[in-house]
């Protein structure tokens, strides 16, 4: 039986195809499941998509006429799937529940200090010989104010590595984390935390309830002089509301490795391309703004954790088992 495997990135491919030795063939493409892409799938079985694959009624359609049965999903969220079109034609859905969170939390720290200590532009200039320091002064982390919306496992590792740096913890969840409690973080209202936090980082899933978390009214909350900072999913920026605060020079930085529009964007190579996407556009050009390519998880400890549970949950799938990674069962 061949495995087709959407979306899959130079460095992911030997990866996954070292992972499944043994447990039949896998075929790595590098485009990504679309609906315009759906229909090479014809014919096989399982199919493996990536992050930003679009997993909607219609593709859905595309893919069981073709004799899919299961789509074993690389990634955590699965805002991109459309579940009840899915039980309805009988797809097997599967993710990857988790893997390690150090690799996104790691990765917004360095957005946070990249915008903090001004990194790109200091890089930018001495690559021209220009070693003047006007212009890069940042702020020390030590003894400031983190918030941490959302406190899971990604939460928790950002929350353990601020303590280090000596700040003081605000988190927001619907449940406390007892691990962040015991750094000494204390749970307040969105509100209050976006109010008193130097530096805002994001890890809740999206949701319908989670769109927009940080919205026009959230990002008027924040200080002035605040960093912002998403890791997770793009949607949970207003990312219009983002850049109407940030022409009123507000914020010292914002990093962003996601964004609400990225699909079709994101892992290609557009630079010869005109750029359609305003919005986008008018991100990148601001000085205290770091955008990155949905890059956080993208560790060879994490990636391979997420190719090694994509093939327990494929063998799985055959065996006729169910695991705590499925969304729609086997019918």
């Amino acid at each position: 039986m061949e495995i087709l495997a959407f979306g899959v990135q130079a460095d992911e491919k030997p990866l996954i195809e070292e992972a499944f030795r043994g447990h039949g063939e896998v075929r790595c493409l590098d485009v990504f499941l679309t609906e315009d892409t759906a229909r090479i799938a014809a014919g096989h079985e399982i199919v493996s998509t990536s992050v930003n694959a679009d997993l909607g009624a219609r593709v859905l359609e595309i893919l069981a006429a073709g004799g899919t049965r299961m789509v074993a999903q690389r990634s955590t969220g699965f805002n991109n799937v459309d579940l009840a079109v899915a039980e309805r034609l009988g797809l097997t859905v599967a993710r990857v529940t988790s893997y390690s969170p150090y690799a996104v939390a790691e990765f917004a720290w360095a957005l946070a200090l990249a915008v903090d200590r001004r990194i790109v532009r200091a890089s930018t200039r001495t690559r021209d010989f220009d070693f003047r320091l006007d212009g890069l002064m940042g702020r020390d982390m030590h003894g400031r104010t983190a918030g941490v919306l959302g406190t899971g496992k990604i939460g928790e590792a950002f929350a353990r590595i601020a303590h280090g740096f000596g700040m003081r913890l605000l988190g927001w969840d619907i449940a406390e984390n007892p691990a962040c409690v015991e750094l000494g973080m204390r749970y307040v209202p969105k509100e209050q935390l976006l109010a008193e936090s130097d530096l805002v980082t994001l890890h809740v899933p999206l949701m319908p309830e989670t769109l927009h978390l940080i919205d026009a009214d959230a990002l008027k909350l924040m200080r002035d002089d605040a960093i912002l900072v998403n890791s997770s999913r793009g949607g949970l920026v207003d990312t219009a509301a983002l850049v109407h605060e940030l022409r009123a020079g507000r914020f010292t930085g914002v990093g962003l490795d996601v964004y609400e529009a990225e699909a079709g964007l994101f892992f290609l190579d557009r630079s010869l391309e005109a750029v359609e996407d305003d919005t986008l556009a008018r991100l990148v050009t601001f000085p205290n703004v770091l955008v990155t390519s949905h890059q956080a998880y993208y560790t060879q400890e994490a990636v391979g954790q997420i190719v090694e549970t994509t093939v327990r949950n494929v063998l799985d799938y055959r065996a006729g088992r169910r695991s705590g990674n499925v969304l729609v069962p086997r019918s």
